[in-house]
C-alpha cells in the first residue's frame, strides 16, 4: 500500500480497482448519502462510472484525487478524503465522506487539516475551497474547526433537489497566507 499522507491516526492511500467493496459498503448508508445524492449508489456505477473517475483524476491530476482512508491503529476503512482540481489555477477543493461507525471521532477534521496543510505546503495552492449543503451542520462545523472560513452561500438548481436543498449551498475558503499566518501564530 503506497501511503499519500499520514496523520496521527490516519492513512491515506490511493484506491484501487480491488476498492469495489469498500466504496460500496460507504455509499450503501443513508445517512452517509443523506447529504449528498439522498440516496444509494449502485454497484454498477462504482465499478463503471465512480472508482474509473477516481482513477482517472490520479493519472490526469498529479498529487491530487480521492484517498482511502484507514486507522492506523486497526487498518479499519474510515471512508475517503478528497483533494481535487477545481479547473482555476491554484485552487483546490477539499472534502470527505466517512463511515456512520467513524462519526465523532475527529476524523473529518484531523484529515481535512493535513490535506490543507498539504496543499499549500507541497501542492503549490493559493487557495482551498469547500462546500456543502447550508443545513448540514456537522460538515459546516468540520469547515471551520479545520481553518476554512464562511464566503458565501449560494444557489444551484437540481433536477431532483434534496430536502433542504431550498436554503442553499455554503461555501468555505482559506488562502495560503491566512493559513500561514495561523501556523506562525
Amino acid at each position: 500500500m503506497e501511503t499519500y499522507l499520514e496523520t496521527e491516526r490516519l492513512v491515506l492511500r490511493r484506491f484501487t480497482t480491488g476498492d469495489v467493496e469498500l466504496l460500496v459498503e460507504l455509499d450503501s448508508d443513508l445517512e452517509v448519502m443523506r447529504f449528498l445524492s439522498g440516496q444509494v449508489t449502485a454497484r454498477d456505477e462504482i465499478e463503471n462510472k465512480v472508482l474509473p473517475g477516481m482513477l482517472d483524476v490520479y493519472a490526469r491530476h498529479p498529487g491530487l484525487g480521492t484517498f482511502a482512508a484507514h486507522e492506523k491503529a486497526t487498518g479499519e476503512f474510515v471512508g475517503w478524503f478528497g483533494l481535487q482540481p477545481t479547473g482555476t489555477a491554484g485552487v483546490l477543493d477539499v472534502g470527505y465522506r466517512l463511515r456512520r461507525q467513524t462519526w465523532g471521532r475527529g476524523y473529518a477534521t484531523e484529515g481535512t487539516r493535513a490535506l490543507i496543510a498539504k496543499a499549500f505546503t507541497e501542492l503549490g495552492a493559493e487557495r482551498v475551497v469547500a462546500d456543502t449543503m447550508a443545513v448540514n451542520t456537522r460538515s459546516r462545523r468540520v469547515m471551520v474547526k479545520s481553518g476554512l472560513r464562511f464566503v458565501r452561500v449560494f444557489h444551484v438548481a437540481f433536477e431532483d433537489p434534496l430536502p433542504g436543498t431550498e436554503h442553499g449551498e455554503v461555501e468555505y475558503a482559506l488562502d495560503r497566507e491566512t493559513w500561514l499566518a495561523g501556523t506562525r501564530a
